[in-house]
């Protein structure tokens, strides 16, 4: 027997939903980042939303930087979000190699005078090739400068500090006078996973 027809009109799935503008938090001066569609607006809340930091500040100089953020709540057609990391994209990463030089990576569990826990990730880059202790030195010293200055700031701070790049050169200046380097960058950081250290 043939299936009887529904009657009424059923609205089209698209159709039902709406659209929402979706902003950075107010530590970035609330910039619109995209949009992003759907039937509820509790749906849209946590979703992850990612956009280079070039395009939060207009300087395409910073393409280079993917900022995650997480949409936190919803008002009329605008959902606001919180930052929860970063990384930098691969081919700068592989840009900064060198040969006959080290790259010494130091993950680094941070929490900030306000109690927000971050996890980054410190990469320093060597003028010239450093042996094993000399390593060990350098990421010893990248840790505790990275989480003396995380202490000392808010979580706002913090990001601040890895926007503008001010704590890569912190630890630069730190780094320094015990092994010639030519970098330090912090290439990765994520907010709230940070386990007992």
């Amino acid at each position: 027997m043939a299936k009887k027809k529904q009657v009424g009109r059923r609205v089209e799935g698209w159709k039902a939903k709406s659209w929402y503008k979706v902003y950075t938090p107010d530590s970035l001066g609330k910039a619109y980042i995209g949009d992003t569609i759907a039937n509820d607006p509790e749906n849209v809340v946590g979703r992850i939303m990612q956009t280079t930091l070039g395009e939060i500040i207009n300087d395409y100089a910073r393409q280079n930087v993917k900022m995650k953020f997480r949409v936190e709540n919803v008002t009329g057609d605008a959902a606001y979000t919180q930052f929860v990391g970063h990384e930098l994209t691969r081919d700068y990463l592989r840009s900064l190699v060198k040969r006959r030089t080290s790259r010494i990576d130091c993950h680094v569990p941070v929490t900030t005078k306000d109690g927000k826990k971050v996890e980054l990730t410190v990469t320093c880059y060597t003028l010239t090739r450093a042996n094993l202790s000399q390593t060990h030195a350098i990421r010893g010293l990248m840790a505790q400068k990275a989480q003396d200055m995380a202490k000392e700031g808010d979580f706002n701070a913090l990001l601040n500090g890895i926007v503008t790049g001010e704590i890569s050169k912190e630890i630069f200046k730190a780094v320094k006078p015990l092994f010639p380097v030519r970098r330090v960058e912090i290439i990765k950081s994520k907010v709230g996973t940070v386990r007992a250290a």
